[in-house]
């Protein structure tokens, strides 16, 4: 029996529809019994997320000489998570059919639930973002105008080496500042829109933008104000305004779990007078911090004294942040399409009930989150978070994705891939899914090129990551490989997003390696030329906004795909091999017009290289 599969999730003769469903839609469920057991009954069992089990009887449908089916129709009238596995009843007693391995069903060596996600029927998410590619910039280090700024502060380290590394060391007392700026401005930003359209790019994700006194500008001083270094409010909205005659939104990065230590509400330094939480134990901003015994003695983001952690459900900063008039709707007003909600995962249900809200108020504006894992079972604050069932985020970053990526390509193995990736389709409420911002690198993460290189940087110190540069063997490798995780990352459901220097081929290990000045004199322009065609690419096919998702194979080092709207398709066949294939693509009287990375052969296989992702069109 264990070579039996009695039930697999990811097959619609088994479980119809596929993945999640939206509230009071049915679910068709049938399981495969072998005729040698004499079942005579089989029941599902259902379990809300934490709470009560309930019971549906399978009814017997057909048999053969072999097998013989029960099938039961369910629908769910709620959203949330559910987990569900099966009883059966035989001569010698019951035992239950739990998820093995890809998400097949077992008789044995299993307890494991399948997960059940159902999202709010009424869940939708902004139709601008699908299709197209967002493009992520660290705005410090971007592009600068040139203009002259007016009020920077006086301690501020201004570079002009723009091709030289970003500050890494300690300063003489043994703390890293992160003072020294490069000068990339949002008038720089506006001038390389030109640039950013050749792309393909639909949608910028800005770094933090208001004013703060590290160059990361995670450290928020001031909510209502741009960085001096980055302009101004007029600034912010000629960017906006400009960007939409492209064709691009642009999205702002929310920081608000924590303010800076150093900022206009905590004032650790008096930098902004004599008030600030700090300081004043009347400031209207003091019941936004959680102080001890003394002032200081406070909460501060993962202990770092310089991010005081701020409580959110504090009513007074709930409504400074999101009620109407707030900071979300100020700079929604403005011109901003969106807000990238930083370390969403730390930000309680409460507070993101209230962003959902403020950022729905202004109509169709995208809600994106930092969730670093499958942010459908996720758990925080001590409970299961509920970020895509339809009442919080739109979507989410999605690391899942990236590490797929990134593993199969450094590693070959086809199947795991094609599971990982299933794992977070089946799990994700498509509006989510194909909203999803998928990365191959961040400001947080390595250079996707020195990561792909295969050059070891774990564990190592600043000073040796400093001194990292990849051989010319070891970058042609990198950018080899570079070429068909973004084939990957281009055509799996969800959007592509582009970290600023990318796609100019800048290397670095993690943070501030990882932020060095976009090379406008030095970029790589193979590896631009190559990105800006997968941005054509899904300019062209709408197959790449909503269509499903179908796995054709993963074996050999090799994994294929469909993505399918009705007759529109594409075929997706990505070989980690060293040497060249031949794929046949087994659809009767299809044809197949190459599009990425390969070529037809004489009888009507798609030839792909070595070490490629190859993207053909399938003519039904």
């Amino acid at each position: 029996m264990q070579f039996f599969v009695p039930f697999d999730s990811r097959n619609t003769v088994f479980k119809d529809p596929f993945g999640s469903v939206a509230a009071g839609e049915n679910i068709h469920f049938s399981v495969n019994m072998p005729r040698t057991t004499g079942c005579t009954g089989v029941t599902l069992i259902l379990q809300e997320d934490g709470g009560k089990e309930t019971y549906y009887r399978l009814y017997w449908r057909s048999t053969d000489d072999i097998t013989e089916w029960w099938e039961c129709d369910v629908r769910p009238e709620k959203a949330g998570l559910f987990w569900y596995c099966f009883e059966y009843t035989v001569p010698w007693g019951t035992g239950r059919v739990c998820r093995g391995e890809a998400g097949r069903g077992c008789f044995s060596g299993s307890e494991e639930p399948w997960q059940l996600t159902v999202y709010d029927k009424g869940f939708k998410t902004p139709d601008f973002i699908k299709g197209g590619v967002i493009y992520q910039i660290f705005p410090d280090r971007f592009c600068r105008s040139g203009e002259k700024k007016e009020n920077i502060p006086a301690d501020r380290i201004l570079r002009d080496d723009v091709s030289a590394l970003p500050e890494w060391r300690p300063d003489e007392n043994g703390r890293i500042r992160n003072n020294d700026y490069f000068q990339g401005d949002l008038r720089g930003v506006l001038e390389k829109l030109p640039y950013l359209r050749s792309l393909g790019v639909t949608c910028i994700y800005l770094n933090p933008i208001f004013e703060a006194h590290s160059n990361h500008r995670y450290d928020t001083a001031d909510y209502l104000k741009i960085d001096p270094l980055l302009g101004t409010e007029a600034d912010a909205r000629a960017l906006c305004a400009e960007a939409a005659e492209y064709g691009i939104a642009v999205i702002f990065d929310g920081v608000f779990s924590h303010t800076g230590a150093d900022s206009i509400y905590f004032n650790k330094y008096g930098r902004y007078g004599a008030g600030g939480a700090y300081n004043d134990p009347e400031s209207p901003y003091r019941e936004w911090y959680k102080f001890g015994e003394t002032r200081d003695e406070y909460d501060a983001w993962w202990g770092i004294d310089t991010l005081p952690e701020v409580n959110e459900k504090e009513p007074s900063y709930l409504e400074f942040i999101t009620g109407n008039g707030g900071v979300v709707d100020k700079w929604l007003r403005l011109g901003f399409s969106g807000v990238r909600l930083d370390v969403a995962d730390e930000l309680p249900d409460e507070f993101l009930d209230r962003v959902r809200i403020a950022v729905k108020r202004r109509g169709d504006k995208y809600l994106l989150g930092e969730v670093w894992e499958d942010a459908t079972n996720k758990i925080s604050w001590g409970a299961r978070r509920r970020y895509l069932l339809g009442g919080q985020l739109d979507s989410v970053m999605n690391y899942p994705f990236r590490e797929a990526i990134v593993t199969f390509v450094l590693n070959a193995d086809s199947a795991g891939f094609m599971n990982s990736v299933l794992e977070i389709v089946e799990n994700y409420p498509p509006p989510a899914m194909h909203a999803a911002m998928n990365h191959l690198g961040t400001h947080d993460t390595t250079r996707i090129l020195t990561v792909l290189s295969g050059v070891q940087t774990k564990g190592l110190d600043r000073d040796r990551q400093a001194e990292i540069v990849l051989t010319a063997e070891q970058r042609a490798l990198a950018k080899r490989r570079l070429k068909a995780a973004a084939g990957l990352q281009y055509t799996l459901p969800g959007v592509p997003s582009l970290y600023y220097g990318d796609e100019a081929g800048l290397e670095g290990c993690g943070d501030p390696f990882n932020r060095r000045f976009f090379p406008w004199d030095g970029a790589d322009a193979d590896l631009t030329a190559y990105f800006a065609e997968l941005g054509r690419m899904r300019a062209k096919y709408d197959v790449f906004r909503e269509g499903r998702f179908i796995p054709l194979s993963d074996m050999l080092a090799c994994a294929a795909f469909l993505r399918r709207d009705g007759d529109n398709a594409v075929v997706v066949i990505s070989n980690m091999n060293a040497h060249e294939i031949d794929y046949t693509v087994y659809y009767p009287h299809a044809d197949l017009i190459p599009v990425v990375d390969c070529e037809k052969t004489e009888n009507g296989d798609l030839r792909v290289p070595g070490v490629a992702t190859a993207v053909a069109e399938v003519i039904f």
